[in-house]
This record gives structure tokens, sequence and C-alpha cells, in this order.
């Protein structure tokens, strides 16, 4: 056999596989060099979820052309493996090392790999002889698609229910399934009950404690999220990225000093954590927004020094968090909110455009960058227009969330300023008719409409 015919044949079988090659992930070019920087400073704690995480960290320096590199981090997957000894499980890691020696050029090794994997799918009996169809692939499968980013978690989440189809009282694949549906869960809380049941399963890991502690904050049951934090607290010592959502639960009940206290405690483990920086700007804006409200806008004296304080720390954190991930969207859209709040203009709109040139942004993300350029439209540049154009563009995404809620609320509110101000009548009251005709009242938005028509004798339009 040719080589050309031989490197052919092992690139079909390679195809057949299971593993991070085959999986057709979905990670912007951009976002590669942000999601290897988490990965290499993740704590891995767990032996199944290392291995997957060792694997991922391969492919992600593979696609980065490291292929060195990628062999290194296959070698501690594999050390694992072997000292584990973990069965169907071995074949996503054993199936990386075969593409990798692949294109390296190394067929002898790769084939050596494939070997491996069809002695032990013949000792499972499985149909094929090189691809695994179990509950254990489809959960490794899961975990790499969930560590990859937004627009992977609806697969994640498929291929976590088919696990617990063979397993349904499996811990790690009812932990892989809440962690997901907890991201998916913009609004209704459909992530609840699988929380309860992945805590219920693995009571002794904080994480899943928080992400549910977390859920009920969401949802105002406060005093059963507050026990599950104290409950988790004493677990995660030694586990620092935690504390970047122990701090979210607290500044988001608004004790800040509390929240800093944990952020900067994981700051000192992790210096480089776009995630804590962006968590830490968040705390000093809340403060900002907290002053301007108690102060009426006014602040003056040692309120103004505090409130300039926040300013600077803000935007200080926010950039620091850009310099370390530049793809992260939320930073830029919080940036420019500070900026906005200084009268920095200018600034602010460089960022939300930012933003706003982004593809493949997530339904909910759309959903809030609309709400928020909306309102930075209509509170500081004075552009009602803009401002309506922006919720429409926000409404027109037909997902569930509080961005959306939030959407119609400052419609709604603008509509009736501008009528009762006798601003384009027809126009806004066009426009508080589709507000109630989305929120489900026909009766108040046929009123709505039958008064604009009256006013004009014309159609009302659509949008």
């Amino acid at each position: 056999m040719s080589e050309n015919s031989h490197r052919s044949l092992i690139h079909d079988n390679l195809v057949e596989l299971r593993c991070h090659f085959t999986w057709k992930l979905v990670i912007k070019e951009k976002a590669i060099h942000d999601l290897e920087e988490k990965l290499s400073e993740t704590e891995f704690h767990d032996t199944n979820y290392s291995i997957g995480m060792h694997n991922l960290l391969a492919y992600v320096r593979h696609l980065k052309g490291q292929h060195e590199e990628a062999l290194q981090s296959l070698k501690e997957a594999e050390a694992l493996v072997q000292r584990e000894q973990l069965g169907k499980r071995s074949l996503v890691t054993w199936g990386n090392c075969a593409w990798v020696h692949y294109h390296r050029g190394g067929l002898a090794e790769a084939q050596d790999y494939l070997d491996r994997m069809e002695k032990v799918c013949k000792e499972c009996s499985s149909s094929s002889r090189y691809r695994m169809e179990c509950a254990e692939m489809d959960c490794e499968e899961g975990w790499a698609l969930q560590k990859c980013g937004g627009q992977n978690y609806k697969r994640a989440l498929a291929c976590f229910a088919k696990a617990l189809k063979v397993k349904p009282e499996n811990p790690e694949y009812n932990t892989g399934y809440a962690v997901v549906a907890y991201r998916l869960d913009y609004y209704e809380g459909t992530s609840l009950e699988p929380l309860r049941k992945a805590v219920s399963l693995k009571p002794e890991d904080p994480r899943i404690k928080v992400l549910l502690a977390l859920k009920l904050q969401d949802l105002r049951k406060i005093d059963e999220a507050e026990k599950l934090i104290e409950e988790a607290l004493p677990r995660i010592s030694s586990q620092n990225n935690i504390f970047g959502y122990v701090a979210k639960f607290y500044r988001r009940k608004g004790c800040m000093e509390e929240a800093l206290k944990f952020l900067e405690r994981a700051l000192q483990t992790k210096p480089s954590s776009a995630y804590l920086h962006f968590q830490i700007g968040l705390c000093h804006k809340t403060r900002l927004f907290q002053m301007r409200k108690a102060t009426n806008r006014q602040p003056r004296g040692e309120g103004g020094e505090r409130r300039r304080q926040s300013l600077r720390l803000a935007i200080c954190h926010f950039e620091r968090a850009l310099e370390l991930k530049p793809t992260y969207d939320r930073a830029y859209i919080d940036l420019a909110e500070v900026y906005s709040e200084n009268h920095q203009l200018k600034e602010a709109e460089d960022n939300f455009q930012k933003v706003l040139n982004m593809s493949n942004l997530v339904d909910y993300m759309q959903q809030e960058l609309h709400l928020r350029y909306g309102k930075f439209q209509q509170f500081h540049k004075e552009s009602e227009e803009t401002a309506i154009t922006y919720y429409l563009k926000g409404l027109k995404i037909e997902v569930t969330s509080y961005s959306r809620d939030n959407l119609l609320r400052a419609l709604e509110k603008l509509a009736n300023k501008r009528i009762y101000q006798n601003v384009d009548v027809v126009g806004s009251l066009s426009l508080l008719g589709f507000v109630y005709r989305l929120k489900g009242d026909t009766s108040e938005a046929m009123a709505c409409y039958e008064r604009a028509l009256r006013l004009t004798g014309a159609v009302h339009p659509e949008f």
C-alpha cells in the first residue's frame, strides 16, 4: 500500500472516532487564547473532569498549531487514564492522540492508538471497530461542549440528557446536566430541579451548591440560598475559582464589602483571571450606582470623592479584564456604562460599538446589549428615536429572559412618556399597542391601535 493510500485509510478511520477532533466544537478564533488561559489555570480536583480538561487543552493547542504542546497535555491525560483504568473513557484520550500524531505525520503512532481503541471496542462488544456509543462518551462530549462556550450549550445539554437516560442517578451526569441547564436558564427557573438533584447526589461538591444558591436567589428564595452558601463556604478553601460565584451572590445581595473580600482572596491565587477582575469591576460599579441613587445624582464632599474612587476602580478592573480577555462582551458593556456615568460619551460609544460589531452573540446577550445601548441613547445621548430602534431590535429576538421583560418595560415607559408629552402620539400609541400585544394583553393593545387609527385613519404599523 502506498503512503498516500495508507494515510487516507487512517484518516477514514479517524473520522469515525468520538473525540474532540470529531465533535465539531464551536470555538471562535478570537476566543482560542482565552480558552487556553482558562484551562491552564483551572484547578483539577476530580480525576474524570481533569482528564477531559487535559484533552480539551490538547485540542486547543492543536488549533494553534502547537502539536508538541498538545502531546504533552495528552501525556498527562494518558497517565491519569492508565492510573485509573478508565476503560471506555480512555477512548477519547487515545482518539485525540491518534489525531495529533496523524497531523504530525506520525502514521505508525496514529495506527497504534487505533489498534488500542479497536481492542477496547471489541472487548465491550461495540458494533463499530473504533467507535463506542455509551453514556461515558456522551458525558465526555458534554463537558467538552460546555467548556467551549454558549454557542455549544444546547448540544451539551442533549449529551448529558442522553447519558442520563442510561444512568439517571449518576452524580457526574446530573452535575453536567445541571451546570449546562443553569447556563441556559436566563429567566424561567428551569434549572432549579436539575440543580437540586445534582446537589442531593453530590452534596460535597461546593460548586453545584453555589450555583443552586444563585438560582434560588434569582427566584427570591433567599433563606434557602443563604443556607446553601453557608454550607458551601467551608469546602472551597482550595477552589478559589468558586469564590467568584460566591462574590456574585453577595454583590447581588448588596453586600459589596463581603463580595470584594472573596474576590480579592481569589485574585491572590489567580491575578490574571479576567472573570475575577470583571466581578470586582461590577462591585465598584454597583457601589457607584448605589451612591448616585442615595444622593439623587449630586454627591458632594466625601461622597463625591468616594464616587470618583469607585469610578476609577471600576474602569481599572473592567479594562484589565478586557486586556486579559479581549472577547469579553459583558465587560465592554459595563465599561461603557461606567464611562457614561463619568460623562465620557465617546469612550462609552466606542465600547458599545465593539460589542455591537461582534458576531455570534448568544440570543440573551443580544437582548441585554440592545437594552443597555438603548438606555445609553435615551438617557445619555438624549436620542429617544435611536433608543426605540434598539429596544425593538432586542424584542425581535424571541427568547424569554429578564432582559426581554426589561425591554418591554423600557419601551412601555418611553411610549407613555412621549404620549404624555405629545411627541409623535400616533407612533407612540402604536408602540404601546405593540408592547401590550407582546405581553399578551390583547384588549389593551387593540385600544391603543384603535386610538391611533382614530387620530390618523391609517392602519397601524407592524413592528
